[in-house]
């Protein structure tokens, strides 16, 4: 199950996001009732980083294309299109 809590959970609840993030669970942060930033266990992170497809070019490439565009997607279109991208 994805694990959604507002940015402020970082400083009241630091306890309970550190052990999900220690149990291999992501912690997506929203601000304001939008996404901010995942918080996620150094170990993930390097799985991520280590791939063959270099997701961390793939994220600098997204930042860039954030900063040009007034764009924006609720979480809900994000991972509807994550899902039929694995779907075909």
């Amino acid at each position: 199950m994805i694990l959604i809590r507002p940015v402020s959970d970082l400083r009241n609840k630091f306890p309970e996001i550190e052990s999900a993030v220690s149990n291999g669970q992501p912690v997506y942060l929203t601000k304001n009732g939008y996404g901010a930033m995942v918080v996620m266990s150094l170990e993930k992170y390097a799985q991520l980083t280590d791939d063959s497809e270099n997701i961390e070019y793939k994220l600098d490439e997204a930042d860039r294309v954030a900063e040009q565009s007034d764009n924006r997607y609720t979480h809900e279109e994000v991972f509807a299109r994550l899902k039929e991208g694995l779907d075909g």
